[in-house]
């Protein structure tokens, strides 16, 4: 481990993307940086996508949410808007069981398992859901392949965001406060081609846009430079009555989805159509970054358009890939991990399910932003 500095220190991680920062001596709220420090964690972030900094169980909700607007200045505009919007609670929503809002800090939710006590940061007494695939993918695990074998899924491969009308959130921040014991395991098995990967209980995976992206061959990444996803309108209201793949990629096209007057009302230019393909703004990397399970369609520069079923299958196509074992990072959470995310960067998953009695707590922010991200070529 590092020891302390007067400067931050960056450790890179032996994994597909990551590292480990150590903040200067003497801070110990990283949202009380220097600007120079700051600007060496924004670069941090850009170059590894995800970044850990230890020992933060008692970071302050609000020091949580202006580490996390500082990230990206536009949100000085909006910055109470938190990144998926009020829609998120609709009664209908994929998102709706998620987490429940800080009262004085609303743009930071409350994640994780179990009952807790009144007292936490305002809040009553609240159970907590863990996500699990059981509720969203068409083939589920047996009770038996879950809890006796410890095999686990990918909930869902997806970027942070509204997806309508709000711009995708530059970074997400995750705080873990109460997380189970490493001695817990679990594996994934794919089932394409029956590999294995081995994970801490309830960790959080990260797969690498840029690789994605690397992984093209040159006449994919030429399709990827010029293609735009368009996402449905309220996507999460859209899809939630369809099911996704096993690998929580992308969703199984049955006609299950809402039909748009089942929907709430919707405007055509609050809809958002976004490039395949995003530029890191420091290193002038390409990314592949998309929210497969949302997209609506894809249209091509050369007047192709891919309605939904396709635009699923070409999506899956280029993506999965970037999924293999070899390509995931699976964050194994200590207590007091703020994990910070380059949600324009990577694409994450929760993983993980737990039995009854078992908790977790955490704490996750990230804000709309004033500006969508661009491909520049």
């Amino acid at each position: 481990m590092p020891s302390a500095t007067n400067t931050l220190s960056v450790e890179p991680l032996d994994a597909p993307v990551g590292a480990k920062i150590t903040l200067p001596e003497g801070i110990t709220d990283p949202s009380k940086l220097n600007e120079e420090d700051f600007n060496k964690l924004n670069e941090a972030l850009h170059k590894y996508s995800v970044i850990v900094i230890p020992n933060q169980a008692d970071l302050p909700p609000h020091s949580q949410w202006v580490l996390t607007s500082r990230f990206d200045p536009s949100t000085q505009t909006n910055g109470q808007n938190y990144g998926h919007g009020k829609e998120f609670r609709h009664d209908k929503s994929l998102l709706r069981k998620d987490g429940t809002s800080i009262p004085d800090q609303p743009q930071v939710q409350v994640l994780g398992q179990g009952d807790w006590p009144a007292g936490h940061h305002g809040l009553g007494d609240i159970t907590l859901t863990h996500p699990t695939h059981f509720s969203f993918h068409k083939d589920t695990l047996t009770e038996k392949q879950a809890f006796e074998e410890n095999q686990t899924r990918f909930y869902r491969w997806h970027i942070d965001s509204a997806l309508y009308e709000l711009s995708p959130p530059v970074a997400t921040t995750l705080l873990g406060i109460h997380v189970p014991p490493h001695s817990a395991t679990q594996k994934i098995i794919y089932e394409d081609t029956k590999e294995e990967l081995e994970l801490t209980q309830g960790a959080t995976a990260f797969a690498s846009g840029k690789l994605a992206f690397d992984l093209l061959s040159d006449e994919d990444k030429e399709l990827a430079l010029n293609t735009h996803v368009v996402y449905a309108p309220h996507p999460y209201i859209f899809i939630s009555e369809a099911k996704a793949t096993s690998d929580g990629l992308t969703m199984h096209s049955e006609g299950k989805e809402l039909s748009l007057d089942e929907i709430p009302e919707w405007e055509e230019s609050k809809i958002k159509k976004l490039p395949l393909v995003w530029t890191n703004p420091i290193t002038g990397n390409h990314h592949l970054q998309a929210h497969a399970c949302c997209v609506w369609r894809l249209e091509r520069s050369n007047g192709e358009i891919l309605e939904l079923e396709d635009a699923r299958n070409e999506l899956y196509r280029i993506m999965r890939p970037a999924i293999s074992p070899k390509n995931v990072y699976a964050h194994s959470w200590e207590s007091g991990d703020l994990v910070i995310f380059h949600n324009r960067g990577v694409w994450h998953a929760v993983t993980g399910q737990f039995k009854p009695g078992e908790r977790r707590l955490m704490h996750q922010c990230n804000i709309a932003s004033g500006i969508d991200p661009v491909c520049v070529q």
